[in-house]
């Protein structure tokens, strides 16, 4: 009786959790496919000119769109090696006093608020002012720095679980075989481990995706055009979204908050689409035995 009580409790708060999901992008979809024009991207101006950064776009979402995939990419680049190479560390080395303290930092640092590392990037800049560089200011290298270190915590995290759920006989038969320490991680744990590790990819660039705090604070503005360069300030979804949202003026302007949101949504749903195609395939027993 315990066991089928639990079992339909899971299946009523599995149901309600994909009710939910299933309500929130459908209202999305219900408000922002509307919406979807070539006028919203480029507002008056001519879809070519726009693209190529050849007018300037001032009506529409497309320097947003620029703006966020760059910042989005730009953050991965950052955070994926130490994050990736962090959970590495952490689920192959003994317990120690710094393996400690390290693990902890990771899990305080994962559930840190952005708007904590938001005011960090601020106050470096205004440190950099007083120092060494007086001419520093907020750029889209600075957000993606800081978006860096907030996910990688997430990537640190996803890699250490995925690497420690593996069973122990997988690295014992690898040394058994006569593979190194360094073998039997790149080509036996790691391709183990990949489903884990893209989830965490793909939770690190949700979260660098759709935060708000940290870019506003650090080099997000309402209109500024197409990204300049990465000491520049730029556009991006999330504070679009935010922007319109919160001051509207007309009903277009909240139209075009819908339509924002529902461009992140799928920009979203395609970085984690290509991102579940990348896995490093595993190997057969000749590509073993070649190995060896």
């Amino acid at each position: 009786m315990k066991s089928k009580l639990f079992h339909l409790w899971c299946l009523i708060a599995t149901g309600g959790l994909f009710a939910i999901v299933t309500f929130i992008i459908g209202f999305i979809l219900y408000r922002g496919v509307p919406t979807l024009s070539l006028s919203l991207f480029f507002g008056d101006t001519p879809a070519y000119l726009g693209i190529f950064g050849l007018s300037p776009i001032w009506d529409g979402i497309w320097p947003a769109c620029l703006g966020t995939l760059s910042v989005v990419l730009g953050a991965l680049i950052i955070a994926l090696l130490p994050g990736i190479a962090t959970g590495i560390w952490l689920a192959i080395n003994k317990r120690s006093p710094f393996h400690t303290l390290l693990s902890l930092s990771i899990d305080i640092l994962a559930g840190i608020p952005s708007v904590l590392m938001g005011l960090f990037g601020f106050t470096l800049i205004l440190l950099m002012r007083q120092t060494l560089f007086p001419s520093a200011n907020n750029s889209l290298l600075l957000s993606a720095l800081c978006l860096a270190m907030l996910i990688i915590p997430y990537l640190a995290a996803a890699t250490r679980s995925a690497l420690q759920a593996l069973p122990s006989s997988l690295t014992i038969c690898a040394l058994e075989l006569g593979m190194s320490q360094w073998q039997t991680l790149w080509h036996v744990l790691l391709p183990e481990a990949g489903k884990g590790i893209k989830a965490g990819v793909m939770l690190a660039t949700g979260r660098a995706a759709e935060d708000t705090a940290v870019i506003m604070l650090t080099g997000a503005v309402a209109s500024v055009g197409l990204p300049g360069g990465i000491f520049e300030r730029y556009e991006a979804l999330p504070f679009t979204i935010f922007y319109y949202s919160a001051q509207y003026q007309s009903d277009i302007e909240l139209q075009m908050a819908f339509g924002a949101a529902l461009t992140l949504l799928c920009i979203t749903a395609t970085l984690f689409a290509m991102v579940d195609k990348v896995q490093r395939p595993r190997l057969n027993n000749t590509q073993i035995k070649s190995t060896l």
